[in-house]
């Protein structure tokens, strides 16, 4: 049976601030990101099944996505842990939802977290093909496995 590639869109609302940027992104500024799931399989043959067809119920998908990315970036600050510590207290303990990454907090390497953390929850027989993540109408990151293999 031929492999079939199935996309789910996900929004989320998130902020960031970008340590040592030359332009306006070193201040805290947000977007309303797009995120486009590609998983690549083969689509169930069980008869007897009810994901019967399925490469994986888009329900399941949005179940996977949904708790471990977007719930988690939805409504956050990102910051980079190279900041000074005493900038990051202050932010911790005046807005609820700080996200301290150990990386630059720009599209290309949250493309590439949002990667790493949906590959760990897929079923084995289930492949992430590729992510989009738009940040603003005209512009996206992506990221192929078959770039990273």
């Amino acid at each position: 049976m031929s492999k079939i590639r199935i996309t789910k869109q996900f929004t989320f609302e998130m902020a960031h601030v970008l340590k040592d940027y030359d332009g306006p992104c070193k201040n805290i500024h947000g977007h309303s990101y797009e995120l486009f799931v590609t998983l690549i399989g083969k689509p169930s043959n069980n008869k007897n099944s009810p994901k019967y067809g399925m490469i994986m119920d888009f329900k399941d998908l949005k179940a996977l996505v949904k708790k471990n990315v977007t719930d988690y970036y939805d409504h956050a600050l990102l910051i980079s842990d190279k900041h000074d510590p005493a900038v990051i207290n202050s932010l911790k303990s005046s807005f609820e939802k700080v996200v301290v990454t150990p990386f630059q907090p720009t599209s290309e390497n949250l493309v590439r977290e949002i990667a790493r953390t949906i590959i760990s929850f897929l079923p084995e027989d289930i492949e992430l093909h590729n992510l989009k993540l738009r940040e603003t109408a005209t512009a996206y990151a992506e990221w192929f496995a078959e770039d990273n293999q």
